[in-house]
């Protein structure tokens, strides 16, 4: 357990001064407060002129913090002196704390009208309340130097409101159970309607099919009983009508074993008498086929011997074809031979004359030989002139060499 709180004897004082001075303006507030504003003549106008003046002061606040802000940004701009900056900072401080108790007052005084009994009989308890705590709490001072007394009214007071707050939640539990609850009756019966009304439509729906039934089951019997009368007079008359097809039956059959008799002696006849027609033809036919067969024979061996003489001479006619053969063969061979000898010596001789044409040209190009440039030298006329007829001599005998 913790140990009870003392407070030495001068601060003991001092806090029973301050709670002693604050029962006082209680007491005096509660003497001085009336009951309610509820039926008094200038009611709306005592409310009216309090929330002007809480909304005045608001604005006063309000201008205040702003002008207070603005100082700020101006001695930051300014100067670099801690000291004023620190100054600064505390004005804008202290003035957004005022102005964030104004504003919490103005709004609670906006939820709460003055003019209503219930608000003003609460105040006047928790005033009352208030006072009985700070009394005791000043006599336990003064006393005993401790506040135990105000220690166990908040711990009271905390019970008390955390049981408040669970007996509101167990009731909003409870609310939204029995909520919950009607609703699950609301669809419980909505179900049983629906069940109660579609067993309803179930049950007209079956007596309607019973109702059906027994219809169709009447009628129905009612149907096969004439179709089964009809059925037996269907097979009397269909049993008389298949008896009088079966004796018309018998009868057809009757006249066409009858018929088959007949037509079975007839044939009979007809085949004795062609089988004696077709012995006399299988005694010509046989005699003919021995006498053809030896004719034919005869004809065989004479084409034989024919055939093996044209034998004989096809093979000396094949002899001599081969000897004939061989003979032009070889006469072809000659004359290919004498052929291309003849064209060697026409292309040898055209080789010739072309190489005796370019020759003559060189020489005729370059002054070789007769064909050069004669030199005039004095006194040697006669040589020249026995030179010349040398080269004539010359030039006909290469001409008749080239002839050759």
């Amino acid at each position: 357990m913790a140990t009870d709180p003392v407070l030495t004897a001068l601060d003991a004082i001092h806090i029973a001064t301050v709670l002693e001075d604050s029962v006082d303006q209680l007491h005096t507030l509660g003497r001085i407060m009336p009951a309610s504003f509820d039926f008094r003549h200038g009611a709306f106008e005592v409310v009216r002129d309090d929330l002007s003046q809480i909304v005045d002061h608001q604005l006063e606040l309000e201008k205040k913090y702003h002008s207070v802000l603005l100082k700020k940004l101006e001695m930051i701009g300014q100067t670099k002196n801690p000291d004023k900056l620190l100054a600064v900072e505390k004005d804008v401080l202290s003035t957004g704390g005022d102005l964030k108790n104004s504003t919490h007052v103005f709004g609670r005084s906006l939820h709460q009208s003055p003019l209503t009994s219930d608000n003003l009989i609460k105040t006047q308890k928790d005033r009352s309340y208030v006072e009985h705590i700070l009394s005791s709490t000043m006599t336990d001072l003064v006393q005993n130097c401790t506040f135990l007394t105000l220690l166990e009214a908040v711990t009271a007071e905390k019970k008390h409101k955390a049981s408040l707050e669970s007996t509101i939640q167990r009731e909003q539990d409870g609310r939204k159970r029995i909520q919950e609850l009607q609703k699950e009756l609301q669809d419980v019966k909505k179900d049983h309607e629906m069940e109660v009304q579609q067993r309803k439509e179930m049950i007209s729906h079956l007596k309607d099919q019973l109702q059906e039934m027994k219809a169709k089951t009447n009628m129905e019997n009612k149907y096969i009983r004439k179709c089964a009368d009809v059925d037996v007079e269907q097979n009397q008359k269909h049993c008389l009508l298949s008896e009088k097809k079966k004796k018309d039956d018998t009868e057809k059959l009757r006249r066409k074993i009858d018929e088959e008799d007949r037509a079975h002696q007839e044939i009979m006849s007809y085949l004795h008498t062609h089988k004696a027609d077709l012995d006399k033809k299988l005694e010509f036919w046989s005699e003919k086929y021995e006498t053809d067969k030896d004719a034919k024979q005869k004809e065989l061996d004479t084409l034989k011997l024919t055939k093996a003489k044209d034998l004989e001479k096809l093979q000396e006619l094949t002899k001599l074809y081969k000897e004939y053969e061989i003979v032009v063969v070889e006469e072809r061979i000659e004359k290919e031979k004498a052929r291309r000898k003849t064209d060697q010596e026409a292309n040898e001789l055209k080789s010739a004359i072309k190489l005796q044409a370019w020759w003559r040209g060189v020489m005729v190009r370059k002054g070789f030989g007769p064909f050069g440039k004669k030199k005039k030298k004095k006194g040697k006329k006669g040589k020249g002139k026995k030179g010349k007829g040398k080269g004539g001599k010359g030039k006909k005998g290469k001409k008749g060499k080239k002839k050759k």
